[in-house]
């Protein structure tokens, strides 16, 4: 009920809906209830007054012909506007919860599948609709119904209605059992329907390598036993189902035994006329219904319900990283960025930097390097405020960064990642993502600038070519100078650029060098080295060890010092 609760008040934008939905529901079974006591006066007339019948049939069949109209009204109304405000309860979850993944910091995706959150927003949101269009407006109509069968019999004959009700009290105990007993194995089904998602989105993104390794089988046996589970799981609930279902049905054919027995004594005693065992019977259909859908939709209610859950424990989950109250925004920066004596850990085992101090004053170029793990792209995930250090303190022109909003920040930053990813959509699209207001003469001068422009032009639809998931359509160095076009128009007075050169041939390089010397210009830059041709130039390089700077200066003075630095350039700078 904790959950239903929840649910409900998740969609208060919809409680308008949910109340003409409910008050079509409920004249719809009150109008129902009315009908085997008109059958129950038919029969009344034909056994004791059947002279009547030319005056009183026409008028019975009038009534007939009312309420008819009247259930199918109500019941249209119900069906649509229930689903109108389930579909859009839906997709506002779906919005919420998409959101609010999208807002949780890089540590939170550290450790999950793509997947499996995308089962989440898509799949779980997709069983609110079982809960708003099907389990409420049903348990309301049939516990109306119910109710109402309940008060017609008792207003018939207590005796008989008794009997009629006998057998309830083990039926309700038979949906409270299956209820309880159901529920985690709905809950489980989610989370293997999640597994499924993640599965399939690995496999499909990591296709070259299943079939370069021969790794096909492996693969669908893992995929197998995922959907084994799932179907399992739902057998299981059905094996639970085929029991409960059945039962329920013959506890209501057992009261139906009583009220024919009894009812047929009472009505040869003279206790009851004919047409008022008629309609108990027809009342009984009509009190049996709703408790075998009640069960039915027990089920449906379960799976909303398990789906809920995980809804809302993914919504409960906090970002490590927010916005603090009365974090200020700071507008265009000059470019000052300040760390002191920052420390920080991934985990509590091993500490990646400690008592970190390094000054990068506006419009200068840093190049970091050292070896691998040393904290080169912490530094970087530090500045954009990805994490937060977990001693000192790192500042943007005197302000501490967690003392403006993360929006305000990212606002000042751009990035050129080794890794580039490029979205599915045109080269015009992924050069403008950062700056989705730019004319195309903007993105084709950008385009040039990186040195760009010349390889789009010989696509086959130029700029408007679809580079496919992740950019697959294009070679390393064309997605490289794509994400440095982007990175141009963007012109933020930050730049964090992990250069990526090792894969390329020189020709290249060369290229990517050029269009890298282009977007530096007058912008504070944090260069993640890997190769000396990148940071000979740079206003200063700094060399992390053990977590700390172990030395700095430009290439000639980190040379004659004879140091750590001078090794590195030895062997290459590969690190």
């Amino acid at each position: 009920m904790k959950t239903a609760f929840k649910l409900l008040k998740a969609a208060k934008k919809y409680h308008l809906f949910l109340l003409i939905t409910a008050v079509a529901t409920i004249l719809n079974s009150v109008l129902s209830l009315f009908t085997p006591r008109l059958i129950s006066s038919l029969v009344n007339l034909i056994a004791d007054d059947a002279q009547k019948l030319p005056l009183e049939a026409p008028r019975l069949a009038l009534w007939f012909l009312l309420i008819a109209f009247g259930v199918f009204v109500t019941q249209a109304i119900k069906v649509y506007v229930s689903h109108y405000a389930a579909w859009s309860f839906v997709e506002d979850m779906r919005n919420k919860l998409y959101d609010h993944i999208q807002r949780l910091s890089p540590k939170f995706f550290s450790d999950k599948q793509t997947g499996q959150l995308m089962s989440r927003v898509i799949n779980d949101t997709l069983t609110l609709e079982l809960f708003t269009a099907h389990c409420a407006p049903d348990i309301l109509a049939n516990s109306v119904m119910f109710f109402g069968v309940i008060i017609m019999l008792l207003s018939m004959n207590v005796r008989l209605a008794i009997y009629a009700i006998l057998t309830l009290p083990v039926v309700g105990v038979c949906v409270w059992f299956y209820a309880k007993k159901v529920r985690p194995l709905f809950n489980n089904r989610h989370q293997t329907v999640a597994e499924i998602n993640g599965t399939l989105q690995d496999n499909f993104s990591g296709i070259k390598e299943i079939q370069v390794f021969n790794c096909l089988d492996r693969e669908r046996d893992k995929f197998a036993k995922r959907t084994n589970d799932y179907t399992r799981l739902t057998m299981a609930a059905f094996k639970k189902s085929s029991i409960v279902h059945p039962f329920i049905a013959f506890l209501n054919q057992l009261g139906t035994v009583l009220v024919i027995g009894v009812g047929g004594i009472m009505a040869a005693g003279g206790e009851i006329d004919a047409g008022e065992v008629v309609a108990f019977l027809l009342y009984l259909s009509s009190l049996y219904a709703p408790i075998n859908s009640l069960a039915r939709t027990n089920e449906d209610l379960q799976d909303s319900l398990a789906a809920g859950d995980r809804i809302f424990q993914m919504l409960e989950v906090k970002s490590d990283v927010t916005d603090k109250e009365g974090a200020i925004e700071i507008g265009r920066c000059e470019g000052e960025i300040e760390f002191k004596n920052v420390s920080f850990s991934y985990n509590e085992s091993s500490e990646v930097l400690s008592n970190f101090s390094l000054k990068i004053n506006p419009g200068e170029t840093v190049a970091l390097v050292g070896s691998t793990g040393v904290g080169k792209t912490t530094i970087a995930s530090l500045t954009t405020r990805f994490y937060d250090p977990t001693k000192g303190g790192i500042y943007l022109d005197g302000v501490n960064l967690k003392d403006m909003t993360l929006h305000s920040l990212h606002e000042n930053i751009s990035m050129v990642l080794q890794d580039v990813f490029l979205f599915h959509g045109t080269v015009s699209e992924n050069i403008r993502y950062g700056a989705p207001e730019a004319t195309d003469e903007e993105v084709f001068a950008a385009a040039r600038l990186a040195n760009a422009d010349s390889f789009i032009n010989e696509l086959e639809n130029g700029y408007d070519t679809i580079v496919g998931e992740r950019g697959v359509r294009l070679s390393g160095g064309q997605k490289q100078r794509i994400a440095i076009a982007r990175a141009i128009l963007r012109n933020r007075p930050i730049l964090i650029l992990d250069e990526a050169t090792s894969a390329v041939d020189n020709r290249t390089e060369r290229l990517i060098h050029e269009a890298i010397d282009k977007v530096i210009e007058n912008r504070t830059t944090i260069i993640i080295a890997h190769r000396l041709s990148t940071i000979k130039n740079a206003d200063k390089i700094v060399v992390i060890e053990d977590g700390g700077v172990k030395e700095m200066g430009s290439h000639e003075e980190l040379l004659a010092l004879d140091g750590a630095y001078k090794k590195l350039y030895e062997t290459g700078l590969n690190a």
